[in-house]
């Protein structure tokens, strides 16, 4: 019998375990990264826009660096927590895979459950 909240190691493609409450508190602390990272991107770049309006020369090609920088720092950290959606996303799926192969017929009767409620609504709305 699959235990959902047990550690569980994924088959043979090599994506590792994890449990669902690993997943959560990952998931809130990628979001919550995510958003202070926006938020630190977007008041750096008021600061820039804010210093560049009395800015000539040096001051000027100074404050693109730094603007130029920032933007590519703020990719990065996109990228890498794209990735890190990415592992979930695998991990999910290859879980998913597992438990279906291990409970065919569970998944089959809640499969049939399903669109039978969603035939039912939308034999309601017609």
């Amino acid at each position: 019998m699959h235990n959902p909240t047990a550690t569980t190691d994924i088959g043979t493609n090599g994506q590792g375990s994890g449990t669902p409450a690993i997943a959560k508190v990952e998931n809130a602390a990628s979001s919550s990264a995510i958003s202070r990272e926006f938020y630190n991107f977007l008041a750096d770049i008021e600061d820039l826009i804010k210093e560049t309006t009395s800015l000539t020369g040096d001051e000027l090609a100074h404050a693109r660096v730094k603007l130029n920088a920032r933007v590519a720092a703020a990719k990065a950290s996109a990228e890498e927590v794209g990735d890190s959606i990415t592992l979930r996303a695998r991990q999910t799926a290859s879980m998913t895979n597992d438990y279906v192969h291990e409970q065919p017929w569970k998944v089959l009767g809640a499969s049939a459950a399903i669109a039978f409620l969603l035939g039912v609504l939308i034999a309601r709305r017609s």
